[in-house]
């Protein structure tokens, strides 16, 4: 099987093509008309409409010569990082975030402010203001901006896992994504935290440059994005991803695997003891203070997470898996060192380009910004399946 997308003159669409030379520009940085030929199957004539069009759109600019022999050096082409702009809106039960990107994946700003209620309206008021602010703060032109990114915990829809938070965003008479995207007059993309944090690290994290890894999402549970060719696995209703609910084994016994491994699971085991914490910050002061509880909590959270990567391994043969999201980067490190990788697993092979495990680099803010990652990687990803 190959990774490499291509196109087609006659079949595949214009927006399709589109998609595909922008997004050998931005993996190249700087790239020539006859490479992007070579690299997608178009013909030279091809690339150069699209080219042309792009140009015009303002989406690319033109980089210089590169010398390459005789002749005329051919012309580079590179992304206008002030040509298209991504909103990026996370809604949690108890606050909502904004961000904008540039093309080029940079965060020209962000604002977050709490949820007073979770209704319809109140949550609708507070997006649209919110963006607002951050589209006037980050002096951002609203003309250019190419679409929103909204994020929300999942399961969608109806399931059989409740008590998720999902709950407070379960509309039966319309869309969320329709919804929004009147409210905001903006094409809009909906999506879980773990996937929208899976695109976040493709566009500005430790997943540049790779088509497939697995993102595992520290929120207030525990969720899986996974990314093949690009493109995230949404499954059937949009609910890939819900790993915080499979069973795991811990201390003899089987349970649901949040409940041993996520920002909520930790702070209940510090509740019991009487200590409370509010931020990242409160945990990471602990650790530094190698607070028993929390040093108890990290010990009992080796087993199942050591499990859940062997699945996600032999299940996505990932390029490889991340850790991030909403745990200090202390605890995530720890995690990391004490992780037990198997031995069968279809990721334990020889010449690895990557580890097999490697840290976020998003932070707390990772699915906000993943919000907006999602518009910009539809920008620059073909959505018609290549066979290979």
């Amino acid at each position: 099987m190959t990774d490499i997308t291509v196109g087609a003159n006659a079949l595949r669409s214009r927006s399709h093509n589109r998609q595909m030379v922008l997004g050998h520009i931005r993996k190249a940085g700087r790239i020539g008309r006859a490479e992007i030929a070579r690299a997608s199957g178009l013909s030279i004539q091809a690339v150069s409409n699209i080219i042309a069009d792009l140009l015009d759109d303002g989406l690319i600019v033109e980089q210089g010569r590169r010398s390459a022999g005789r002749g005329q050096p051919p012309v580079q082409y590179a992304l206008n990082a002030q040509g298209g702009f991504a909103l990026g809106v996370e809604i949690r039960p108890d606050a909502v975030f904004a961000a904008v990107l540039d093309l080029c994946g940079t965060t020209l700003g962000s604002e977050r402010r709490p949820l007073p209620a979770t209704d319809r309206d109140t949550i609708t008021r507070r997006v649209v203001a919110l963006c607002d602010r951050v589209l006037a703060a980050s002096g951002t032109p609203r003309g250019r901006v190419l679409g929103a990114g909204v994020v929300m915990p999942g399961p969608f829809g109806a399931t059989g896992i409740t008590g998720s938070g999902s709950e407070l965003l379960t509309w039966d008479d319309i869309a969320p994504d329709a919804w929004f995207s009147e409210a905001l007059g903006l094409p809009v993309v909906v999506e879980n935290d773990a996937n929208a944090a899976a695109m976040a690290e493709r566009i500005a994290g430790v997943a540049q440059g790779l088509e497939t890894y697995a993102f595992l999402y520290f929120g207030s549970g525990l969720g899986l994005g996974s990314v093949h060719k690009g493109r995230l696995i949404a499954g059937a209703h949009g609910n890939a991803g819900e790993i915080g609910h499979i069973p795991v084994p811990a201390a003899g016994q089987t349970v649901p695997l949040e409940s041993m491994v996520s920002r909520l699971s930790v702070q209940r085991a510090l509740h019991t003891a009487g200590v409370e914490v509010t931020s990242g910050e409160d945990i990471t002061l602990l650790y530094d203070q190698r607070h028993p509880v929390l040093l108890s909590w990290l010990d009992a959270a080796i087993e199942p997470l050591s499990v859940a990567v062997t699945i996600v391994e032999n299940l996505f043969d990932p390029q490889t898996v991340i850790l991030g999201g909403a745990m200090p980067d202390a605890i995530l490190d720890h995690l990391l060192t004490s992780v037990r990788l198997s031995e069968r697993s279809v990721s334990r092979r020889d010449g690895r380009a990557h580890p097999r495990l490697l840290r976020g680099a998003s932070g707390r803010m990772t699915a906000t910004l993943g919000a907006a990652a999602l518009v910009l990687n539809q920008a620059f990803t073909p959505q018609i399946a290549v066979q290979s």
